[in-house]
């Protein structure tokens, strides 16, 4: 349970990261590319808050590389969200991303302790 708290507050850190950046790259493009930078951003943030702070495990090369895995899934879920909540609901590109995100927070923690635990326990900085 303590691994779920620690997710979520990587997350809510990780949101105000991915946000921040979304809202300043709108002002000089549109909301989709605008999405998928600060998308890139928040995911090199996310690998070492999560890796360090939420399952105690070192941040290697080979994690890295495994662990746009876990977001792969979370982008398509969060781009086909944005656009539905703008296209077709009509709510503001600046706050669809937001809600869309929290929605897949589920997702996201179970498919992240994997790819970051796989084969390993977890809560101490493995060697």
């Amino acid at each position: 349970m303590r691994s779920v708290l620690r997710f979520v507050l990587v997350g809510v850190a990780n949101t105000a990261v991915y946000y921040l950046c979304y809202r300043l790259l709108l002002l000089g493009m549109p909301y989709v590319p605008a999405h998928l930078l600060a998308w890139s951003g928040a995911v090199v943030f996310s690998f070492f808050a999560n890796s360090l702070f939420t399952f105690g495990v070192r941040p290697t090369w080979r994690r890295f590389l495994a662990y746009p895995l876990t977001t792969v899934v979370n982008l398509a879920f969060t781009t086909a969200g944005s656009v539905l909540l703008v296209e077709a609901v009509g709510l503001d590109e600046r706050y669809a991303t937001l809600l869309v995100g929290l929605a897949a927070v589920p997702l996201t923690f179970v498919l992240t302790r994997y790819v970051l635990t796989a084969g390993r326990g977890y809560g101490t900085i493995d060697p």
